[in-house]
């Protein structure tokens, strides 16, 4: 149990693209109402200087704030670097109604591929899973169940 005064631990998502970072997290901060904090491409760091202008025009770090204060990083690999498609995990997303939850699915499906669409769940008023065009799975939560 952590006392009072001990910062709690924070686990954010950190997102890997080829060379699509920038374009994905200007949608994301679209889809999901969030304010994009920050950032901030290869030609910006010090090491920018020595790189092709294609390469240095990767995003190296990015953040988005979402309206509930979480945050979703993300970078473009390095060019010289093999970059592996996302896999073996899901982005769950919770959103308070099942509207929300289909305005955000359908958004995230554009371009995308659906693996379950949104139905009624027993958890949840909705769920659905969706692989988005940038290749990163969702699953999306919309109301709780009441009781």
């Amino acid at each position: 149990m952590y006392e009072d005064r001990t910062p709690m631990p924070m686990v954010a998502a950190y997102l890997s693209f080829d060379g699509r970072c920038a374009e994905a997290m200007e949608f994301y901060g679209r889809t999901l109402d969030a304010r994009l904090q920050a950032l901030l491409r290869f030609a910006d760091t010090p090491m920018g200087a020595g790189m092709a202008p294609a390469a240095a025009q990767r995003v190296m770090h990015a953040c988005l704030v979402l309206p509930d204060g979480s945050i979703l990083m993300a970078g473009d690999a390095p060019a010289d670097v093999p970059f592996a498609a996302m896999q073996g995990f899901g982005m769950a997303l919770t959103l308070p109604t099942p509207a929300d939850a289909q305005r955000v699915f359908d958004a995230l499906a554009e371009g995308g591929q659906v693996q379950m669409p949104l139905a009624p769940a027993f958890w949840a008023q909705a769920f659905g899973m969706v692989t988005d065009r940038y290749g990163t799975p969702w699953l999306v939560n919309g109301g709780p169940i009441p009781v």
